[in-house]
Order: structure tokens, then C-alpha cells, then sequence
């Protein structure tokens, strides 16, 4: 999909060094994958102290049973 937007030169440039990517396009879908990585790794957080852990578990155990 083309699409046109304004992005902050400066911005971008410094991405392009960092990321050391060839292209413009090449840094901007990395910068989009590791939003959208970043931001479904927070809604892992709504879960914590939800989780009941059993501190009884045998992870060894249930290996050996596979």
C-alpha cells in the first residue's frame, strides 16, 4: 500500500543510522514491527498478580511425562 506521510527528517535520519537499515522503507516497517511488538508485550501485563502459580509444580516433571 503507497502511502504518503510527513515524517520528522531529523528523526528519521538518525533512525536510518542507528538501525542501519539500506532504505527509508526498510527502517520505517522495522520502527512498525517493534511498535507493535513493544505494545503487544504491554498487554501481557494486564495479566500480572491474575495468574494463580502453583508453587508445587514439577516443570522437570512434566518434561519426562512429554
Amino acid at each position: 500500500m503507497s502511502t504518503n506521510l510527513n515524517i520528522d527528517d531529523e528523526l528519521l535520519s538518525e533512525a536510518l543510522r542507528l538501525g542501519g537499515k539500506k532504505s527509508k522503507r526498510e527502517t520505517v516497517n522495522e520502527a512498525l514491527q517493534e511498535y507493535v511488538k513493544r505494545r503487544k508485550q504491554q498487554d501481557i501485563l494486564k495479566f500480572f498478580g491474575k495468574v494463580d502459580f502453583d508453587q508445587k509444580y514439577d516443570y522437570k516433571k512434566a518434561r519426562q511425562a512429554r
